[in-house]
């Protein structure tokens, strides 16, 4: 409008808009043409520029920290690692604390106290005593071996027999697998001193061992020898036997769950089958066997009632027998145990990283094919079977129930006479303690108090760490399976592990000083037990747990997730 002012007619200006610099119009002047410069203002060239340059917004430190935070705590495996990690390192990395400042701490009327002549403050004697002295061998080196052969031997029985039952009863046609699948886990429920009393209630007699006869000695007159009866063979037999359920559990979960497809592709090739064993089917359950490894060594490690039975000196067993007089070297002792679950474990860590390979179960379908064993051959082996699982399942119950009836134990003369008279029940129905002889100054087990009482209690105790184990474990091994390239879930994974490393009596013992303040005081009290039956059985639970969600691919979740399902369904 300026410029229509100032040169008194229509202008007519290049492409209706401003340029660069001057721009020269052509307007009419009466009957000529005027060509007149157009300057473009400098403030609207200004604005001009402003807009054609690209908008950047810079968000500040903390709001990106804090879009992280929230990024993080959306994703609900990362929650449950974080809380767990924390409370896991408490219940854990303190016992260990405890147990670790026990070995140099004096304690008054020990060995320690004795040969530095205090009665409090801290000293390396312990250590100096236990691996120098004249008593090393006893106190150290033979227990020490005897354990590592007793966990190696355990380990092997277990998986061998664990693992190729799991093979014939998910991959074969054996016959009554359903009947088999179900007994096989008995002596896997039973607490590990049954299958060792009944060993000795089977094998044992008054002229080798110099206890009562067993079942074999009383009716037949057979005297096994030392070996079967006492030490490292029995010992490891029976362990093995005990922890050869939880081979079957995990291996024949892998069996159950792999793809046939894989096998048959390497038939199609004309591979060997030894091969194929070795390349397709081994491998795809090393995840279950390095888990059986590791528990199972764990575990041997730290028995203590089934060495105690079977006359085996085992790191255990002298941690027992020492901790009254030799109490910091027996704490030096529960180290060793520690050190050795530790390296174990550190080698299956070495396997988490390329476990991607193992995943068996995705989104597409695939099938089993089953080996055919023949007619024959698919019931003699059944049957092989029953037998094994009758006298490791079936047999004990039967045994301890049989013991019940007994005038005194080891006194068979009822299966030889088949007089009944032999037989009583007042170790049931006895309801008093005063005239009875022979009771030990209890009542019969129908009338004793203190047995219901702590039938009561086993039950609550029982219950309440298996939901708690089992749900803490199971949120473990989902939590790290989604976050195993991680250092903190490698963290969790292996501080949830480490309980199961340390000996019992170890833990209970570390729990009983931690929870025994004057400010917080749990001694003698069921909370107690439940915490520390928690903490030391989350292992299984994780263990099993992270082996079985290994082998879930992650399109099966985010179908889920597309369909917008909550994720606590």
């Amino acid at each position: 409008e300026m410029l229509r002012s100032l040169v008194g007619s229509e202008m007519c200006i290049r492409d209706r808009g401003y340029t660069d610099g001057p721009v020269w119009a052509s307007a009419p002047i009466g009957n000529g043409v005027c060509s007149t410069p157009i300057i473009r203002p400098s403030n609207l060239r200004k604005e001009e520029e402003a807009m054609s340059r690209p908008t950047t917004l810079r968000a500040s430190r903390s709001t990106i920290v804090l879009n992280k935070v929230k990024t993080f705590f959306s994703k609900p495996h990362n929650v449950i690692l974080l809380l767990l990690g924390i409370v896991l390192t408490f219940t854990t990395v303190a016992p260990i604390v405890a147990i670790v400042e026990d070995t140099f701490k004096i304690h008054a009327g020990t060995i320690d106290a004795h040969l530095t002549g205090q009665a409090t403050g801290y000293t390396t004697v312990n250590y100096t005593d236990l691996f120098t002295s004249r008593m090393a061998k006893t106190n150290l080196w033979t227990p020490l071996l005897n354990t590592v052969l007793l966990a190696v031997g355990t380990c092997v029985v277990s998986i061998l027999y664990g693992g190729l039952f799991a093979f014939l009863i998910t991959r074969t046609d054996l016959a009554w697998r359903k009947y088999l699948s179900s007994i096989f886990i008995f002596p896997y429920i039973m607490p590990q001193w049954t299958l060792a009393v009944v060993w000795q209630n089977l094998f044992n007699s008054n002229a080798v061992t110099g206890t009562s006869n067993g079942l074999l000695a009383a009716l037949f007159g057979v005297n096994m020898p030392i070996w079967w009866c006492k030490g490292l063979f029995p010992s490891l037999m029976v362990l093995g036997l005990h922890y050869a359920p939880f081979a079957y559990i995990l291996i024949g979960g892998i069996f159950r769950n792999m793809d046939a497809n894989l096998e048959e592709a390497a038939t199609i090739l004309d591979t060997p089958k030894w091969k194929t064993m070795f390349r397709i089917t081994l491998p795809m359950v090393k995840p279950a066997i390095l888990s059986t490894i590791l528990l199972v060594f764990g575990s041997a490690m730290g028995s203590y009632p089934v060495p105690h039975y079977l006359g085996l000196s085992t790191l255990s067993t002298k941690y027992v027998s020492m901790n009254s007089k030799y109490t910091g070297e027996a704490s030096i002792l529960a180290i060793i145990m520690m050190v050795f679950g530790v390296a174990i474990m550190l080698l299956n860590q070495l396997s988490l990283k390329s476990r991607k390979n193992y995943t068996t179960v995705t989104g597409k379908s695939g099938q089993i094919s089953k080996i055919t064993l023949g007619k024959t051959g698919r019931v003699v082996i059944a049957l092989i079977l029953v037998i094994l699982t009758f006298f490791t399942s079936i047999f004990p119950i039967i045994s301890f129930a049989f013991e019940t009836f007994l005038p005194n134990p080891g006194d068979y003369s009822f299966l030889y006479t088949g007089d009944a008279s032999n037989l009583t029940t007042k170790w049931w129905i006895t309801s008093e303690n005063v005239t009875e002889n022979g009771m030990y100054g209890q009542k019969g087990i129908l009338y004793n108090e203190t047995i219901w009482r702590a039938f009561k209690g086993t039950i609550l105790v029982s219950v309440a760490c298996a939901l708690l184990a089992g749900s803490i474990g199971t949120m473990i091994g989902y939590a790290v399976s989604k976050n195993r390239r991680s250092r903190w879930a490698n963290y969790v994974n292996s501080v949830a592990f480490l309980p199961y490393l340390m000996p019992s009596i170890a833990v209970g013992v570390a729990f009983f000083i931690l929870f025994s303040t004057e400010k917080l005081n749990l001694f003698n009290t069921y909370t107690l037990l439940i915490i520390v039956g928690t903490v030391k059985y989350i292992p299984f639970a994780s263990r099993s747990s992270l082996n079985s969600m290994l082998q879930l691919s992650g399109e099966i979740e985010e179908a889920a997730i597309i369909q917008n399902i909550p994720w606590i369904k």
